[in-house]
């Protein structure tokens, strides 16, 4: 069975239209670097995956809230 579109025709146009990158842009992994973290938003959520309080506040801030 003769195929008229060889493997070089074949990764010519993976390079042309992108390759396989569509999809690994879909999986992105947060941010583990805290300091490259920009939005509140983003710290919040990251901050609730890891389990601990976001903005940390000092026991001082603590004892003086209601």
């Amino acid at each position: 069975m003769h195929h008229p579109r060889t493997r070089a025709w074949r990764r010519a146009a993976a390079r042309l239209h992108g390759g396989d990158r569509a999809t690994r842009v879909a999986s992105i992994k947060p941010e583990k670097n805290w300091k490259l973290m920009y939005l509140r938003s983003a710290k919040l959520a990251r901050a609730r995956q890891l389990g601990f309080v976001y903005p940390i506040q000092s026991v001082r801030q603590q004892l003086e809230q209601p």
